[in-house]
C-alpha cells in the first residue's frame, strides 16, 4: 500500500502526534494487514462505516478514492450504497451517490443484475426498441409492475401512454428520458419519472452503460400505448 502522509501534510503543524498516528499507525499498520484482510475489503467496509455514520465530507470522497484504488468497482461500490439504504438510511444513500458518480466518472456500469433481477429478453416489445431490452414483471394484478433493463444504447421508440400514465423508479445505472419538446432528462439511480397521459416520450440506457427502471403502470378504463417512431441515431448519438 502506498505510504501515507495526509496526515503530516494537513495536520503536522497543529497536532503532530495525531499526524503520526494517523500515517504510521491507521495506515502504516492497521490498513497494511491485507493477509488479514485485503485492501478491496477494508475499503468496502470503511466506506459501510462512513455512510452509516452520516459523515459525507472530504474524508468519504478521499475513502471513495481509495476504494476505487484498491479494486472496488462502480458496479461493487452502487451496490454497496444500495444495499446500506436499508440499514443506514435512505436519505444517507441519497447523499452519497453523487460522490459516486463524480469519483467514478470514468467507469461504465458492466451487463448489472438489478435489485430484481435482469429477467429474459424483452421479445413481446422488442419491435418498439432499438437494441436487447430485459423484461421481468414483477406484478400483475391490478397494478402492472415491471423491472425493465436495457442494454448500453438501447432505447425505446416515442410513445404514447393513453390514459392512465406510468411512473419510473430509477434502479441501476444512467440514462435518459424525454418528453417531446422539451430537453432530456438524465436519469441516475433514485429518480422517479411520472408520465402523465398523452405525452409523447421515450426513455433508455445511455451509449456507455447499462440502465434499469421499475415500470409501474397506472390502472385507467381503456388504457393503451401507442408505439411511435424510432428515436434516431444521429440524435441519440450527440447526447452525452
Amino acid at each position: 500500500m502506498k505510504k501515507q502522509t495526509a496526515g503530516r501534510k494537513n495536520l503536522g503543524d497543529l497536532a503532530p502526534k495525531f499526524a503520526e498516528l494517523n500515517d504510521d499507525v491507521l495506515f502504516g499498520e492497521v490498513w497494511s494487514r491485507s493477509r488479514k484482510l485485503s485492501l478491496h475489503d477494508r475499503s468496502m467496509i470503511t466506506v459501510t462505516a462512513l455512510v452509516t455514520k452520516g459523515i459525507f465530507d472530504n474524508s468519504l470522497k478521499s475513502h471513495l478514492l481509495n476504494a476505487k484504488n484498491n479494486g472496488v468497482t462502480k458496479e461493487e461500490m452502487v451496490e454497496l450504497v444500495t444495499h446500506l439504504a436499508f440499514y443506514a438510511g435512505w436519505p444517507n444513500a441519497w447523499a452519497v451517490f453523487p460522490m459516486v458518480r463524480e469519483v467514478y466518472a470514468d467507469q461504465a456500469l458492466s451487463e448489472g443484475d438489478s435489485l430484481f433481477g435482469k429477467g429474459e429478453p424483452n421479445e413481446k416489445f422488442a419491435q418498439y426498441f432499438i437494441g436487447n431490452s430485459y423484461l421481468k414483471m414483477l406484478n400483475t394484478q391490478g397494478v402492472g409492475v415491471a423491472n425493465v433493463t436495457f442494454e448500453p444504447r438501447c432505447r425505446n421508440n416515442w410513445h404514447i401512454h393513453h390514459k392512465g400514465g406510468q411512473i419510473l423508479l430509477c434502479t441501476d445505472g444512467e440514462g435518459y428520458y424525454q418528453e417531446w419538446g422539451k430537453p432530456v432528462r438524465k436519469l441516475v439511480p433514485g429518480d422517479v419519472v411520472y408520465i402523465a397521459p398523452e405525452i409523447k416520450h421515450w426513455h433508455g440506457a445511455r451509449k456507455d452503460g447499462w440502465f434499469t427502471h421499475i415500470s409501474i403502470e397506472i390502472p385507467a378504463k381503456d388504457a393503451s400505448n401507442e408505439w411511435l417512431e424510432p428515436v434516431d441515431d444521429s440524435y441519440y448519438d450527440k447526447l452525452n
